[in-house]
């Protein structure tokens, strides 16, 4: 019996998915030809937009130069020497129509007598001039000797250029209602310009004649092809007007797929460099010249459009069909909750006084563990405090390690003009008894010379000794050095050691905190220092330079170096190869803890001509606008 049931609902079950399946395809086709139909019509006006702008471009381009022949045959210049060409000389005219050519632009101008030899160009000095050539065979010759305006378009006989023609009759005696020209005035223009602006844009534009040859492209391959493929009569027909020479003419290769309007079609090409590609071929007729400008508009957009539009339908269809089957679970949950109701309600108050008890345990097991856990909180709270309050007090107790160090060299500074003072204070006690009051004050001024020196001894170790702001501003990188320097000026000079600065002549900035820096420079210099203690012509050099983005204060001693076996551990706390009593090996491990908190880092190597150098990598900061606002260190 239940076999019996399960078989109906299994195919009900397939005939859904079915039917499901089937309009999800249905809605992505439909979807996909709705946006088809779109895209291809906003590609249409797009396409015409600019097929018309393009036309309108290249009728005005080359309307603007058809008054230019009419112009130059009415010249006297032009009307004399025609008179009697075998008699004149024919440069000057070749200057007039070599200036007109330059000043209107064109590519040539050159008269034509009755014969349709030319004698005079503008062109005269050039190999390919036209000068001796018969164009009696061209179009726009015949149309001027009959009395009209020519116009001729095709390829130079000389040049092998694409060129527009135009032509004028010139006449000596224009009054006999009978008179017939004389000769004929030509213009050449160049197309090239206007493909070059039609090369710009996204589409491909070209024009064809009344015979269907493609005469100008944005494209060079498909210039001097014919648009479908030409007859044997079309051919011989075509080579006995000689406007394209003896250009082959091959087909373009061009096949339309299907109509989208009457004049729209979607076309792809069979061969050459559009193959593989389809486009929206649209077609305008330029009447003045009997010309068709033809523009192809890629249908990436369309493709990208029916994509877009299939997966936004099958997306809906499927967010519908999940409702769908989201509300059909919905109602059969419901029906088995209706169905399982009365069990649940005989359980329910069961389950209710159980979770009410578990609750309890629950909540008191939770208060008792959030209490434990505020505790600790608490604590480690209190434990980071006392953690940064040490660091704080170990970083200046290793400064006033440093300074305790200098304390000799300082008490040697102070003695001496205590000395003196008392020597001149003696003296002008003296002199004064004498009612020598010019030495009385001359002493007097040495004594007031002498404790301002005491108290710049005495302001750079109150500046050395104070605590850290940590606040972050712009540090001249070459006033740090130039102060920690005056803090060992004794002890240098005690020492004879010899210091060398290489600082670069424009002021490096860097960020960060100015107390903590130059009690890192004050620190490696004090090391170097003790490392040169035994050497003999101890050399200290302190150089200064800009790598990249990064300024680098590299500290240089002569000394014996690092040992190879320490060089990983120098920064490890508590590390020192003094002996018991001369330090705790805290230095260098709060130098370089230093220079993480400000952005940079510590490093040290040993040289190869004997020594270490120790250098400070911090990244470079931009000069402020009022530089000396932090050079004031005492």
């Amino acid at each position: 019996m239940i076999k019996k049931v399960q078989l109906p609902l299994l195919r009900w079950r397939w005939l859904t998915l079915t039917l499901a399946f089937l309009g999800l395809l249905l809605c992505v086709w439909q979807a996909s030809q709705i946006a088809r139909e779109q895209a291809l019509e906003n590609l249409r006006e797009d396409a015409e937009n600019e097929l018309r702008l393009s036309a309108a471009h290249l009728n005005g381009y080359l309307l603007r130069y058809d008054y230019l022949p009419q112009m130059l045959a009415t010249r006297e210049g032009v009307q004399r020497f025609l008179a009697s060409p075998d008699n004149q000389d024919p440069m000057p005219l070749n200057l007039l129509l070599d200036r007109f050519r330059f000043t209107a632009g064109v590519s040539d101008v050159y008269l034509l007598d009755r014969k349709g030899d030319t004698i005079a160009a503008s062109n005269w000095h050039r190999p390919n001039t036209f000068i001796g050539q018969n164009y009696a065979f061209r179009s726009y010759y015949r149309d001027a000797m009959a009395g009209g305006q020519g116009r001729f378009y095709g390829l130079g006989v000389q040049s092998r250029e694409r060129g527009y023609y135009f032509s004028s009759p010139v006449y000596l005696e224009d009054t006999s209602p009978d008179a017939r020209p004389d000769g004929v005035m030509v213009i050449k223009v160049l197309l090239d310009d206007v493909e070059q602006g039609w090369a710009e844009q996204e589409a491909t534009l070209f024009v064809t004649d009344s015979d269907d040859i493609i005469f100008m492209a944005s494209k060079p391959e498909l210039r001097m092809n014919a648009l479908y493929p030409l007859s044997d009569q079309q051919r011989e027909a075509l080579r006995n007007t000689r406007r394209y020479a003896v250009e082959p003419l091959n087909a373009s290769g061009i096949v339309i797929e299907e109509a989208h309007s009457e004049d729209a079609h979607i076309v792809s090409f069979s061969r050459g460099v559009l193959e593989d590609e389809r486009f929206l071929r649209l077609t305008r007729p330029i009447a003045e010249f009997q010309w068709d400008i033809h523009i192809l508009k890629p249908l990436d957009t369309v493709s990208s459009a029916q994509w877009l539009a299939a997966l936004m339908a099958g997306g809906l269809y499927g967010v519908v069909a999940l409702g769908g089957g989201i509300g059909w679970q919905r109602l059969r949950l419901r029906r088995e909750r209706e169905t399982f109701a009365e069990r649940e309600r005989r359980t329910l108050a069961r389950v209710r006084d159980e979770l009410e008890q578990s609750v309890e345990r629950r909540t008191r097991d939770l208060v008792a563990s959030n209490q434990r856990l505020s505790a600790e909180i608490e604590e480690r709270r209190r434990a980071e405090e006392n953690l940064r309050q040490t660091q704080d007090e170990l970083i200046q107790a290793a400064k006033l390690a440093v300074l305790g160090q200098l304390a000799a060299g300082i008490n040697h500074e102070l003695n001496q003009p205590l000395a003196a003072i008392r020597a001149y204070a003696e003296n002008a006690r003296r002199f004064l008894a004498l009612s020598r009051l010019n030495q009385t004050d001359a002493n007097l001024e040495q004594i007031i010379e002498l404790t301002h020196r005491m108290a710049d001894i005495s302001a750079q170790l109150r500046q050395f000794s104070r605590k850290s702001s940590e606040r972050q501003e712009n540090i001249a990188v070459q006033s740090c050095i130039e102060y920690a320097l005056r803090l060992f000026h004794s002890r240098v000079r005690d020492s004879q050691v010899r210091v060398e600065q290489q600082l670069p002549v424009a002021t490096l900035w860097v960020k960060g905190d100015l107390v903590r820096l130059e009690q890192v420079i004050v620190n490696l210099i004090s090391n170097a220092l003790q490392a040169m203690t035994d050497t003999s012509n101890p050399h200290l050099t302190v150089r200064v330079e800009a790598d990249g983005a990064d300024v680098h204060i590299h500290i240089i001693d002569n000394g014996p170096g690092i040992d190879s076996a320490h060089i990983n551990q120098i920064f490890a706390p508590f590390f020192t190869t003094k002996a018991p009593g001369k330090g705790l090996g805290l230095g260098l491990s709060i130098s370089s803890r230093i220079m993480e908190d400000l952005g940079g880092r510590l490093e040290a190597c040993n040289l190869p001509m004997g020594g270490a150098r120790f250098s400070i990598i911090l990244p470079m900061a931009i000069a402020p606008d009022t530089s000396m606002e932090h050079l004031s260190h005492a």
